[in-house]
C-alpha cells in the first residue's frame, strides 16, 4: 500500500512539473498578453495544483495536508479572478486579441472583444 501511495504522489508531482514547464514555455512563445494569460492560468491551476495534491498524498493525513489543501483552494479561487482582472485591464487599455491575419474579431463581424470594430494588428494598440 505504501508503494502505491508513493507512486501516486510521484506521478502527481511529475505531472505538475510537466504542466509548469509547458506553461512557462507557453508564456515565452505565445504572441500576445491574452494567450499568455491562458498559459499562466493553466500553470497555476494544473501545475501548482498537481504538485500540492502530490505533496498532500505523500504526507498522509496530517495538519500539513490540511494546509496544503487550503493553499490549493486559495489558488483555485484567486487565479481565475487575477486572470480576469488582467484581461479586463488589457482590453480597457486598448489591446486587441491576436488573430490570424492581424484582423480583430470585431472587424470581420465576429463581435470582437469590445465590439467597436477597431482593427488591431497582432494584438497591439489600434492605430
Amino acid at each position: 500500500m505504501e508503494q502505491a501511495v508513493t507512486a501516486l504522489s510521484w506521478a502527481l508531482l511529475l505531472g505538475g512539473a510537466f504542466f509548469l514547464l509547458t506553461g512557462s514555455l507557453g508564456m515565452v512563445r505565445l504572441p500576445d498578453v491574452f494567450t499568455r494569460m491562458h498559459a499562466a492560468g493553466m500553470t497555476d491551476t494544473m501545475g501548482a495544483g498537481m504538485i500540492l495534491v502530490g505533496l498532500a498524498v505523500y504526507n498522509g493525513a496530517d495538519l500539513v495536508t490540511v494546509r496544503l489543501l487550503l493553499i490549493l483552494a486559495f489558488l483555485w479561487f484567486t487565479s481565475p479572478i487575477a486572470t480576469h482582472a488582467v484581461a479586463k485591464a488589457a482590453l480597457s487599455g486598448g489591446l486587441r486579441p491576436y488573430t490570424l491575419g492581424g484582423v480583430s474579431a470585431a472587424a470581420d463581424g465576429g463581435g470582437g472583444a469590445r465590439g467597436d470594430g477597431a482593427d488591431g494588428a497582432e494584438g497591439g494598440v489600434p492605430s
